[in-house]
């Protein structure tokens, strides 16, 4: 095999390899806190350099330690994440905070004790001294803390590497420290001497794709030098499959004719590789031939198979034309692909993955979410299973979507206390309005809101009249009544309720007496008149007083004795205390309150310039609603509106906010425990997972009648019952219990003080009452009890039977309270302690497993809050009980199992909607691997068309998920029929392995790679790397041309190597006041030490913007300048610091994509300014770039570029022969100008060899040069051709891949020869255009009919316009971002390329497309000349020569050059001596690796 000819890819990491016990404690960390630390302390001793053993043994050890608190699925995801080297980028993240610190000198451990730091552990007493008086650390949400914080204790940040002998040290003192209440004891990575090694990554994949050779753009240039490594090269793969022999199998079969096989393989290998083209009667079937190959194979091979064929199927096809397809497989997946069309909207040849019914988009999510994905429904399924739930019933379970929804819930407005100021069914204001509930059916424009004679609309305002926001809420309402808004008003007044209140000292007080005496007087549309006039009066930053009512009312009703209204026995006094309870009993929270239909506002929106659109919003969103009730027949004319809607099941007597709130915490209750609490010191010992089971083991359950009834919620109630608060919690759910057939209640004590016979009296009688009696006598016995009267009695010695209900088994009672011991109540209080984290005496409610509370000691919590808290849990444990009915056990067992499966799925379930796939065909066209029965399993299902690029990636895939779970599989073949062309012109390959692996004498085996082996020689190939899409990675240390890889002309292989440069930050940002992106506003990224790493533009489509960073935490800001100037950030979402911090903390510390939101908002005085002026406003006077030189302000960033007079210029280029162009283009330009010059390069493509060569060549030859690079945003349409790609960038994103400060940029092609100055260009003037293009020439005539501008589409687009070139340009960048053309440019691209056929030529069709909504002004005509086009006459004019492709002669480019541009040789030969002087130099170790240093160059 050697001379067969191979090319491998690998993908390491920037930063140094991090060591796997690390990694490994991270992955823990995210299982449990506990699970953390337990590894940590069974680790500390370990340590690669320690022990004698090899790479083998360590991982082994860790692996052995993370098993022993992890369950055998796990483990195999471990081993999967420590291959991907997930975690690497966590621990990364911690040695840049500890790089931040910097860490002292010499010391491998390290701790920070608020800024003091020591590398000593004897020296922490001292450094502990009056810590608390320095500033405290910021805490990163991923820290690993050992006990719960407490902010009086000193905090002591470790910084070392677990298993070292100095983090030991270290961790035993922390430890005693923290578990005895001194310190707070923070745990960081950090690993003093890290390895020399790199990161090998996986998770992404690599194409060798065929390359049309229409147009030859290869460089003769030939490269020296292999580096391939042949230990890749594996010949015992098992499906080692050419021309329908499987190799690996029969030298397993014949190992006596080895050699014999070899020669045999080897020539099949040449023979399939020449891969001559199909005819097109060839290629129509592949789809289903290559199927159909697939499902032939052992099912054990067929995924290997599925993978082989789709991976390589260039070098397949030939030979998969040769197979028969058998019509019934056909048949089935043709009636399959209907029902994918019905029920999942899959057309033939699409492709889908669902994992337990989750859909996964393998496009859009990367692998590394997808272990995520798999270690949550591990956990899930695994806690199912060990509540004895399996199979087909576990994955009914897991169907159900247990998560609320999303409903807003809202109060009764039907209450006396509020003030209605208008009625639109009553008021002859609204009486020519029509009044039927079908005229919202009628048709209207867009966002008018009907005027209809219902009060549909109800608008409450809840205020204290004291408060400063009242008058400008009330003159809203008033705005809305005047306007004819459609919005019936209502007024509740909070002012004081006590008996001695007094109208004539608290004006609150008098302006609710002065309302009612008006409403009384008049009506209430006139009181509400009065009081806007009262408000009038009070001048802004003044408070309201008596004088404001009294003058008002003295002179509109001047014959009334004023003080009697208000005094103190005023007979306008009503509703006073009525307004006050109501506000109290809806729980709403602080005032003002709107409630709009019954549904409160949130804060925010009560601002009088918000709650203008929030309501109009409203108004049109409900409208909605009410027309479908309307058109379903359930609201009709009859009907009072008001009664329909508060008769919505979303309606509730109370809110509470507690009960709403959706940060939820769940106990765990799938461990299994044979103990009960009466046996304290055993109870003692339990983990507290056990101690959860064991309390749920041992309840007595109440219930509102004793009958067999699976009751599919239970609550528990925690309280301390020997204690008025505790009892009347548990009254107030007795009282709730009587209306509910769905609840059931346990009770917990949990004890104030330390239990003794004397203070547990209450408590016992309810457990004896409890476990001797039947469930009514119970729960009448334990209703008295709670009376607080009974509880004084007992107090002062009266005996319990005294309270003793009749119908009660006294005898039994009396005996079991009597010898009954404490340890239930000790265990009680344990698990309210250790389990519920509740302290003594506190109360909380538990709701299916859900924890609420611990309840504050005068919170209210009654009979209508257990009404709210059943009335959200229900449907969830509803849709439970159908599944566990099914099991048919007992009716107490079931309830349990509701409550624990609930608690299960609610805890840990994400609530992603998932899809019930059952019924499709699958005897014949299905690849079908059954699960190892006894085991959960997991649920997979693909569809895919074995040849399409989803295919390539998917097989890989599922091979290694084979190896990692135990999986019922099944793919379905979803075929096309009559392909009319190759369906892959690409091999590819997925990098993923299952495990690390290890060399045969135990030491690590070099990571991950993509190998192509036994690749055809004749074809030229380019190499194309598909990563996650947070990533962006460039290309390192290759001599080949990656862009035209032809076997033929190399000896061996090549090996391609790629380095992950940047992993992105990527956001979206809005303007709060606004709603819209903020153009042209610019973010920085940086650290506190050096605050601008890097920076980027708000983009206007989505508001989108991207950061390059790497793991790490960075702090987010506005950019110095005009940015900052206009702008502070408002609040933020995604980020690590706590919302509403000036700056924003961004951690990165995963592979994963990070995407946060921003919201910013106008300085106050600020508001009129735009970023984004036009003409001279950037610049600033003389005189202010003096006054900021003097006083040290920050330099505008436009002052830096308008000064210098240089020539930005843009180009792109891919491959080393385009590389080649593009110096020769530079050289050209630079030998006619006289002007500096600065290139601005596409860093995405550029070749190692190039990127190399630019600093020397720029210090040469004396120009600037920047290498920009953007990432292609997720969201717009991907191109996958690399031509295309490249063609994307050339127009898509001038706006954001230039700094702000460049004005003017010229784009020249790479193949183009400059034979001018470029200055005048510069100069030129586009007349408001905001970018100037060269249109064809026509002067050519032969060239007629290629001319496709003049005929069909264009020439109808265009109307007379002329269609322009696109390899020369001139842009207005400041014009350009005025206009918004970058987005606009970015809108019809996304709009048009979806389909395939259109944008043919992407970077110059998109330009000519918009020429009506972005103009281009015309540049003459001899700015650019190329051969194909323009006759050979005006070629002497020509001021640039472009080396167009002739679609005539289809001439290479090289031999174009050289025939046409006679100086061209010249340039290439003064650069050809130049590298092979510098290539001297390099070998007699005369230049520097790298030269950076001396020219002006940064990198975007």
């Amino acid at each position: 095999m050697a001379d067969s000819k191979a090319v491998t890819t690998t993908l390491t990491t920037k930063w140094p390899s991090t060591p796997l016990l690390l990694e490994a404690s991270e992955f823990l960390a995210e299982e449990s806190k506990a699970k953390f630390w337990d590894f940590v302390d069974a680790t500390q001793e370990i340590h690669p350099e320690d022990h004698e053993g090899t790479d083998t043994l360590y991982y082994n050890h860790v692996l052995q330690k993370a098993g022993e608190v992890l369950t055998p699925v796990q483990v195999n995801l471990l081993k999967f994440a420590l291959s991907l080297r997930a975690y690497s980028a966590t621990v990364q993240m911690f040695q840049q905070i500890a790089a931040e610190e910097p860490p002292p000198e010499n010391c491998s451990a390290f701790i920070n004790v608020h800024g003091e730091k020591t590398c000593s552990p004897d020296r922490l007493e001292v450094v502990l001294q009056n810590a608390l008086e320095r500033p405290s650390p910021y805490l990163f949400k991923g820290d690993h803390i050992k006990a719960p914080l407490r902010s009086e204790l000193p905090f002591v940040i470790l910084y070392g590497e677990i298993g070292t002998e100095e983090f030991s040290r270290f961790h035993k003192l922390l430890c005693s420290k923290s578990d005895g209440g001194s310190v707070n004891y923070i745990l960081r990575h950090y690993v003093a001497y890290p390895s020399k090694e790199k990161v090998f990554l996986s998770g992404y994949g690599v194409e060798l794709a065929i390359k049309s050779t229409e147009y030859k753009a290869k460089d003769d240039t030939q490269v020296t030098g292999s580096e391939l490594n042949t230990t890749v090269i594996n010949e015992n793969d098992p499906v080692d499959e050419v021309q329908g022999f499987l190799f690996g199998k029969l030298k397993q079969l014949y190992p006596e004719i080895k050699e014999q096989l070899k020669e045999l393989r080897k020539h099949l290998v040449e023979s399939t590789n020449e891969m001559a083209p199909l005819k097109v009667w060839q290629l129509q079937d592949l789809s289903f031939q290559t199927a159909a190959r697939i499902l032939a194979a052992p099912t054990d091979d067929a995924l290997m198979v599925m993978r082989d064929l789709s991976q390589n199927f260039p070098t397949k096809a030939r030979s998969i034309t040769r197979t028969v397809v058998n019509s019934d497989m056909r048949k089935e997946v043709e009636e399959n692909q209907r029902f994918f069309k019905e029920t999942l909207g899959l057309h033939p040849g699409d492709s889908a993955l669902f994992i337990n019914g989750l859909s996964i988009d393998l496009d859009v999510q990367d692998v590394f979410s997808v272990l995520d994905l798999l270690r949550n429904e591990a956990r899930l399924m695994e806690g199912l299973h060990d509540l004895g739930i399996q199979g087909n019933e576990l994955h009914e379970l897991l169907k159900l979507n247990v998560h609320p929804a999303d409903s807003d819930y809202g109060v009764d407005i039907r209450n006396p206390a509020v003030y209605w100021i208008n009625n639109l069914e009553m008021d002859s204001k609204y009486r020519t309005w029509p009044s039927s509930v079908q005229e919202l059916l009628r048709p209207t424009f867009p966002g008018v809101i009907r005027q209809i004679r219902k009060n549909f609309h109800n608008l409450v305002l809840i205020i204290d009249p004291m408060d400063e926001s009242t008058p400008e809420l009330l003159t809203t309402a008033e705005m809305f009544y005047i306007n004819d808004i459609p919005l019936r008003i209502g007024l509740v007044f909070v002012v004081d309720d006590s008996d001695e209140a007094d109208g004539l000292k608290d004006p609150g007080v008098a302006l609710l007496r002065a309302f009612n005496f008006v409403a009384d007087e008049l009506d209430n549309m006139n009181a509400f008149q009065t009081i806007i006039s009262i408000y009038n009066k009070v001048m802004p930053g003044e408070k309201l007083t008596i004088e404001h009512i009294i003058s008002t009312l003295e002179k509109d009703f001047s014959n009334v004795e004023v003080t009697s209204i208000l005094g103190s026995d005023s007979a306008y006094d009503r509703n006073r205390k009525e307004g006050k309870d109501y506000f109290k009993q809806t729980g709403l929270g602080p005032l003002p309150i709107g409630l709009y239909n019954g549904m409160p506002y949130l804060r925010d929106q009560l601002d009088p310039d918000e709650l203008e659109t929030v309501m109009m919003h409203k108004i049109l969103d409900n409208t909605a609603y009410f027309q479908k009730v309307v058109y379903l027949g359930e609201l009709n004319n009859d009907q009072d509106v008001v009664d329909f809607i508060m008769n919505q099941p979303t309606i509730v007597p109370r809110i509470n906010p507690r009960i709403l709130s959706s940060e939820r915490e769940y106990l765990s209750l799938s461990a299994n425990a044979d103990d009960g609490v009466d046996d304290y010191s055993r109870f003692a010992l339990l983990k507290s997972e056990e101690k959860s089971a064991a309390v749920a083991n041992s309840i007595s359950y109440l219930s509102k009648r004793d009958d067999k009834y699976i009751r599919p919620l239970t609550f528990w109630i925690i309280g301390d019952f020997d204690d008025s608060s505790g009892r009347q919690l548990l009254y107030e759910s007795l009282k709730h219990l009587k209306s509910s057939n769905n609840l059931r209640l346990g009770l917990i004590n949990n004890p104030t003080n330390e239990p003794t016979k004397e203070n547990t009296v209450i408590a016992r009688a309810i457990w004896t009452a409890l476990n001797t009696q039947n469930v009514n006598n119970a729960k009448n016995f334990i209703t008295k009890l709670t009376k607080e009267e009974t509880a004084k009695a007992l107090a002062e010695g009266a005996d319990i039977m005294e309270f003793a209900v009749g119908g009660m088994e006294n005898a039994a009672f009396k005996k079991m309270f009597e010898s009954v011991s404490l340890d239930f109540i000790l265990s009680h209080s344990s698990f309210c302690k250790d389990v519920v984290k509740v302290n003594g005496g506190q109360r909380a409610i538990i709701s299916n497993g859900r924890i609420v509370g611990p309840l504050e000691e005068n919170e209210i919590f009654n009979q209508n809050d257990f009404h709210l808290l059943e009335s959200i849990a229900i449907e969830a444990a509803e849709k439970i009980k159908t599944k566990v009915q099914m099991l048919s056990i007992e009716e107490d067992l079931a309830s349990d199992l509701i409550m624990k499966v609930d608690s299960l799925l609610s805890s840990k379930s994400k609530g992603e909607a998932r899809v019930d796939l059952q019924f499709f065909e699958e005897r014949l066209s299905a690849i079908k691997l059954r699960p190892k029965e006894d085991q959960v399993y997991f649920e997979v299902m693909a569809i895919t068309d074995p040849v399409t690029r989803d295919a390539q990636r998917l097989s890989p895939f599922l091979l290694v998920l084979n190896q990692l779970i135990n999986m019922n599989l099944r793919v379905f073949m979803n075929c096309q029929a009559k392909l009319s062309e190759m369906p892959l012109k690409s091999i590819y390959r997925y990098v993923l392995e299952p495990e690390t692996t290890f060399k045969a004498d135990g030491s690590f085996a070099p990571g991950p790679v993509a190998k192509f082996l036994d690749m055809p020689q004749s074809p030229l190939f380019t190499l194309i790397i598909n990563t996650p899409e947070s990533w962006m990675v460039e290309s390192v240390h290759t001599s080949y041309d990656l862009d035209n890889i032809y076997l033929e002309e190399v000896d061996g292989g090549i090996a391609a190597e790629y380095e992950l440069e940047y992993l992105l930050l990527e956001g979206h940002c809005y303007d709060v006041s606004t709603g819209q992106p903020p153009r042209g506003l610019q973010f920085t990224l940086g650290t506190s030490a050096n605050p601008v790493i890097v920076d980027t533009i708000v983009m206007a489509n989505l508001g989108y913007f991207q950061l390059k960073a790497n793991p790490g935490a960075w702090i987010l800001r506005l950019r110095k300048g005009r940015s900052e100037d206009i702008y502070k950030i408002y609040s933020h979402d995604g980020a690590d610091s706590p919302p509403g911090t000036d700056e924003v903390t961004v951690v990165l510390d995963s592979f994963k994509s990070k995407i946060i939101k921003v919201k910013v908002q106008k300085k106050p005085e600020k508001m009129n300014e735009e970023l984004l002026s036009d003409g001279n406003a950037e610049n600033e006077g003389f005189w202010e770039s003096i006054k900021r030189g003097f006083t040290g302000g920050p330099k505008s960033e436009e002052l830096k570029l308008d000064k210098e007079d240089v020539i930005n210029i843009f180009s792109v280029a891919s491959g080393h022969l385009y590389e080649r162009f593009l110096r020769i283009m530079m050289l050209s330009v630079l030998k006619h100008t006289e002007t500096p010059v600065k290139f601005w390069f596409l860093k995405n493509y550029l070749s190692p060899t190039f990127k190399e060569f630019i600093p020397h060549m720029a210090k040469k030859y004396g120009f600037q040069y920047e290498l920009v690079q953007y990432k292609w945003p997720r969201w717009l349409h991907q191109q996958t051709e690399k031509q295309r790609i490249i063609w994307g960038y050339k127009i898509l994103f001038l706006d954001v891949l230039f700094p702000l400060a460049v004005d003017k940029i010229l784009f020249v092609d790479a193949d183009q020869i400059v034979r001018a100055d470029l200055k005048e260009l510069r100069e030129l003037d586009l007349e408001g255009a905001p970018y100037g293009y060269t249109p064809f020439c026509d002067s050519r005539k032969e060239m007629d009919g290629y001319r496709f501008w003049r005929s069909g589409y264009w020439a109808n687009h265009l109307q007379g316009r002329k269609y322009h070139i696109s390899a020369l340009y001139v842009v207005d960048l400041k014009k350009f971002r005025k206009i918004a053309a970058g987005d606009r440019l970015r809108g019809q691209y996304q709009g048009l390329s979806q389909d395939p056929n259109s944008l043919s030529n992407l970077d110059q069709d998109l330009p000519n497309n918009m020429i009506h909504q972005v103009p281009i002004k015309s540049l003459p005509q001899h700015w650019l000349w190329c051969e194909t086009w323009c006759d050979e006459a005006s070629k002497k004019k020509a001021k640039t020569i472009d080396l167009c492709n002739n679609p005539m002669t289809k001439e290479p480019k090289l031999e174009a050059a050289m025939r046409i541009v006679p100086e061209w040789q010249d340039y290439d030969q003064e650069l050809k001596q130049f590298q092979k002087l510098l290539q001297e130099e390099k070998l007699n170790g005369l230049t520097h690796a790298s030269t950076e240093g001396h020219v002006p160059h940064t990198e975007f």
